[in-house]
């Protein structure tokens, strides 16, 4: 059964993870890639949504027992193509052809708070969920990737107390921080405002693409040249 769904909603690709507390492995990636890969063939679709159906998670990140598993039985291979395949998600997130917007319908943790700064927009819903990076209180530093991605979508003083405190943040104190859109009062708002926002994009993939490309040239260059330095040795983890 896929961990990762999509359907259309008028002219909007709406991306449902679809697996309780979303954490990303594998499966994950393929899935993900398998709906990206039917949505920018779409030609009809003109925006795309990427939420949860979860009622308490939007992603809990990593799935940190599969790939411990994964370490400790040596099947580097695996966890180094896991680590690509994440890293093609967030870079085909960022430059995707049409405007792609989160709708972090609860908690949104390392990774899966990650994987909505790589979308253009975001919206939160504010009577549930927390979105932060716990990276600091369990020894998983950032790869200088992921450190690019969180600092697009965090402005700078929020972006350092983020990442070295890894406080929780609400909806509200992320609206106020500018990193959402906006603070939704529950899930049905969450999905309305989102949907409404996706409605105002008619944009060609063509000029849309191009400008994504421009915009994040260097932050495409750090996936591309400095991730690899980190993901070959497996240097993933510090000691606490």
């Amino acid at each position: 059964m896929p961990v990762v769904t999509w359907k259309k909603e008028n002219r909007t690709a709406v991306v449902e993870m679809c697996n309780g507390p979303n954490r990303m492995n594998r499966i994950f990636t393929d899935d993900m890639n398998a709906c990206l890969d039917q949505i920018v063939e779409d030609t009809d679709v003109r925006a795309v949504i990427l939420t949860s159906t979860d009622e308490k998670n939007f992603s809990q990140g990593i799935d940190v027992e599969w790939i411990g598993q994964k370490i400790q039985d040596k099947d580097n291979d695996t966890v180094k193509a896991f680590m690509y395949a994440m890293n093609k998600i967030f870079k085909r997130l960022l430059l995707f052809p049409k405007p792609v917007i989160a709708a972090i319908n609860g908690h949104a943790f390392g990774n899966g708070a990650i994987v909505s700064c790589a979308c253009d927009f975001r919206f939160m819903k504010k009577d549930r969920g927390f979105f932060c990076f716990p990276e600091v209180d369990v020894g998983i530093p950032f790869l200088p990737g992921m450190v690019a991605f969180v600092r697009k979508a965090v402005p700078e003083p929020l972006f350092n107390r983020m990442i070295l405190s890894g406080q929780r943040m609400t909806a509200q104190e992320l609206e106020d921080g500018q990193v959402i859109i906006n603070a939704c009062d529950n899930r049905e708002h969450l999905m309305e405002e989102a949907l409404t926002f996706a409605g105002t994009f008619d944009k060609k993939p063509g000029i849309f693409q191009e400008l994504k490309q421009r915009m994040h040239k260097d932050l495409t260059r750090v996936l591309d040249e400095q991730d690899p330095e980190y993901i070959e040795p497996l240097n993933l983890f510090v000691p606490n």
